[in-house]
């Protein structure tokens, strides 16, 4: 292990301060929130099978899905982690039908930060062992400090994002995050409760081997997603690719950016503007996956340009290896121009 790898993740993000343009000390803390609930999470998580929290809580989340117990728990700790610090002015969470409003004795008005938040990605993946994650994207709000926060503070596009990340929950557990200025994963050492830097300036390959995507919707999907799937399993070149998808968007990504690949999901004849929530998964993760040197579309345009319209909007989503993604949207627009002659 290099020195790198003992310094803390609390050490690092003081000592990188200086680096973001707004350095006043509360994003620092706000991220220090983050790791704190990420910490009670992993607790939580890792008595999946112990204590009663697998399984349905029966309720359904805004977007119709059945939430998890763990669904509920993880939602209950993060919003508690960051609404007590008086660092952030206002949440909004993938569980919840409306952002949260943060008055903590008149003074979270004051905050300059919103706060969007998947807070356990791939949740149906708990009751059988498989890793899950937390995704988190932090915006300064564009509306005057002192007043409560409005809608306009979490409908901004992706590229006004001042930090994004996210927790995985796996064999070992890892922040992942970047404010900017590259991307640095931490692991949590469980023994004394400290992250420290593990995997410094983290980079996607430019190219991969490896395409990640359910699948078993192929008969619904868009004929350039079918097309490119053909593609991926020819042998031509450096190909065949291997099909990778473990069904949790934390963990498929997270390989893909250690080892080089495309995750994909794209919309479906079900689903026509995707499945993925734009504020809470794509936003985020295409923040990083741009921060590590690759590529992020909704097949068609940049996802961090998109123009957010509501809460819990959907979009296709097409992330990883930037010579890869290229190639898919190659094969998207090839698609549409059949069908325009």
């Amino acid at each position: 292990m290099s020195d790198q790898s003992f310094q803390t993740l609390g050490e690092f993000i003081i000592e990188k301060q200086d680096d973001f343009q707004y350095s006043t000390g509360e994003l620092s803390r706000l991220l220090s929130s983050i790791r704190l609930a990420s910490k009670v999470v992993n607790r939580e998580v890792n008595k999946a099978g112990i204590a009663d929290i697998t399984g349905h809580a029966g309720k359904t989340n805004i977007q119709g899905e059945d939430q998890q117990k763990l669904d509920v728990l993880a939602n209950e700790i993060f919003i508690e982690a960051l609404s007590q610090r008086e660092v952030v002015c206002g949440i909004a969470s993938e569980e919840n039908d409306d952002y949260i409003e943060i008055n903590c004795n008149n003074n979270s008005h004051m905050s300059k930060y919103v706060v969007l938040i998947d807070p356990l990605d791939g949740s149906s993946n708990i009751d059988v062992n498989v890793t899950v994650g937390t995704i988190f994207s932090i915006y300064r709000r564009v509306t005057e400090p002192g007043k409560p926060v409005e809608m306009r503070d979490f409908l901004q596009k992706g590229t006004a994002q001042v930090a994004a990340g996210y927790v995985v929950y796996g064999s070992s557990t890892m922040i992942v995050y970047t404010t900017g200025n590259g991307v640095n994963g931490f692991t949590l050492d469980p023994s004394i409760g400290t992250y420290y830097l593990s995997h410094p300036n983290l980079k996607f390959p430019t190219k991969g081997k490896i395409y990640s995507i359910n699948e078993g919707n192929y008969i619904k999907f868009p004929q350039g997603v079918k097309d490119y799937i053909k593609y991926c399993q020819l042998e031509e070149d450096d190909r065949p690719y291997t099909s990778r998808y473990i069904g949790s968007l934390v963990a498929d990504f997270h390989r893909n950016m250690l080892k080089g690949g495309i995750y994909i999901y794209p919309s479906t004849s079900q689903s026509p503007k995707g499945k993925l929530r734009l504020l809470y998964e794509c936003n985020p993760m295409a923040f990083l996956t741009e921060q590590a040197g690759g590529k992020a579309s909704d097949g068609y345009r940049r996802i961090l340009e998109i123009e957010p319209t509501e809460l819990h909007q959907r979009v296709p989503f097409f992330a990883g290896s930037a010579a890869m993604v290229t190639k898919a949207e190659e094969f998207m627009a090839k698609a549409v121009q059949a069908e325009e002659k």
